[in-house]
């Protein structure tokens, strides 16, 4: 390496064709032609993301149960059965949980720093 240089420190890292095709994609969508450049631009000035989707497996197992209960209730009414007060209960009480995880999984959304 030249002494003069101003960035006088190499980086060398792997990739596999897919990766590398990945990489000339994002490279001419960005239109960036110098890959040197568009690396350090990446790893400088990028970001990793990474969501935790637990609030959400708990709003789709809330979602799977109120819908289960929906059907059931609209199997025994549309059988001649009737739909009592103790089943709107449960749907309005499910209804509300549904509401208040998707107001929890706004927060955390509103809550992620780019």
């Amino acid at each position: 390496m030249e002494k003069n240089l101003r960035r006088n420190i190499q980086q060398i890292f792997r990739v596999d064709e897919s990766e590398l095709d990945l990489i000339r994609q994002k490279m001419t969508a960005a239109k960036i032609i110098n890959k040197e450049a568009y690396y350090r631009k990446m790893v400088l000035d990028g970001y990793v993301v990474r969501l935790d989707f637990s609030e959400v497996r708990k709003m789709v197992s809330l979602l799977s149960n109120y819908t289960n209960s929906l059907n059931q209730i609209a199997k025994r009414v549309n059988s001649g059965g009737s739909i009592y007060e103790s089943d709107i209960s449960d749907i309005l009480e499910n209804h509300e949980r549904l509401w208040e995880q998707t107001e929890t999984i706004l927060k955390c959304f509103a809550n992620i720093k780019a």
